[in-house]
């Protein structure tokens, strides 16, 4: 259901409106930045890299971007195919690993492919696990239930669309799409699977951390709802209204806190608009348990995400126009106000953004790479 654009075709709806806001307006004594880099497409992901090198994902391109301390940039020999996304990454010494993936075209699981794989310093490349595979084989979230629950009759959902489905199990469905590396593990939000993944780095195994539990809203009357990936909508039926429907979790990024805790960005799956608010979370895992909680709430399309040394969470809020800060006790500011911050990561004292992360697709590439110090 959820293949490359997807993550935000589920806010399609209310997107338009969202955007046609302007970004947020700068606050007095807000931080100023850095521009390290402009004219990116689609710069959905940030890592810092070697040095002072810092690297960005143009997703839709397929390209991971080494941005040089001289403002340089290059392209890394991913030997990603075309029409492929490269996601998220995370560099460990010399050797920076990385997601790629394409969506199954038609829902055919057997076209799903997702893998974790690795680049050294000379540009060796080294698949080190297919994410797609173990998605097929276990369906992590496969006995979750999504949609509506028994008591909305079977009437009336006979005039729901077929997508999003009326009520449903995961499915197989595979997007790795963020990760972060700690000694010999790297942990994977997958936001097709709805689950933190664990992949030893030694020998490629993959386990389930966590799937992510359902995000229930109440429908309200009048409510338009995305029906395909083309941006057309419906109004739902009358006898959903004031019934929950359970809508997918969609992990976006993850990051480790100082303790291992495991934070977790996750869209709500659903319409961001007015008549269901700001929904997206910050999930808080733990990676020997797996129990999972909601640590932040009512977050406008939360698609980013890094913990600082001391705790603190920042969050770049895509649509909200602003980048997050939490405490880590979970006060709640405004860090940042930028337009369109799809991701964000921090080393030492410096967090590194990227902003403009969409545009239109007529005009000349926008996207931008920024540096704030935090000190």
């Amino acid at each position: 259901m959820k293949k490359r654009l997807a993550l935000l075709a589920c806010i399609a709806a209310s997107a338009a409106a969202i955007a046609s806001a302007g970004p947020a307006a700068a606050s007095a004594g807000a931080p100023n930045y850095q521009v390290l880099a402009d004219g990116l497409v689609s710069p959905l992901h940030v890592s810092a890299g070697t040095g002072k090198s810092v690297l960005v994902s143009q997703d839709f391109v397929g390209k991971l971007t080494r941005i040089n301390r001289d403002g340089s940039t290059a392209d890394l020999d991913t030997h990603t195919a075309k029409g492929w996304e490269v996601a998220g990454s995370d560099t460990r010494g010399s050797t920076t690993y990385y997601l790629e993936s394409v969506g199954a075209g038609q829902g055919d699981p057997a076209a799903l492919h997702g893998y974790l794989k690795s680049i050294d310093s000379k540009g060796h490349v080294e698949t080190i696990a297919n994410i797609a595979a173990y998605e097929r084989r276990h369906n992590p979230d496969g006995d979750q239930r999504y949609g509506f629950g028994d008591d909305v009759s079977a009437q009336c959902l006979a005039n729901w669309p077929k997508f999003p489905p009326p009520a449903y199990k995961g499915m197989v469905d595979s997007h790795p799409y963020a990760l972060a590396v700690r000694d010999d593990t790297a942990y994977v939000a997958d936001a097709g699977m709805n689950a933190v993944l664990k992949v030893n780095l030694k020998n490629g195994d993959i386990d389930t951390v966590a799937v992510l539990p359902p995000r229930p809203a109440v429908i309200p009357a009048g409510l338009k709802i995305p029906v395909d990936m083309q941006g057309n909508t419906m109004t739902v039926p009358d006898c959903v209204v004031g019934h929950k429907y359970a809508f997918e979790p969609v992990p976006t990024d993850i990051g480790i806190g100082p303790d291992g805790m495991l934070y977790v960005t996750s869209l709500p799956g659903g319409p961001e608009g007015p008549e269901l608010g700001a929904r997206g979370a910050v999930f808080k895992v733990n990676p020997w348990n797996g129990d999972t909680d909601v640590w932040a709430d009512h977050i406008l399309s939360p698609t980013g995400l890094a913990v600082a040394g001391n705790g603190d969470v920042y969050v770049a809020s895509l649509f909200g126009g602003q980048i997050l800060k939490f405490t880590c006790g979970g006060d709640r500011s405004k860090f940042l106000a930028v337009n369109l911050p799809a991701d964000v990561d921090i080393k030492g004292d410096n967090l590194y953004a990227t902003i403009d992360a969409l545009g239109d697709p007529s005009q000349p590439p926008a996207g931008k790479v920024i540096k704030v110090d935090l000190k």
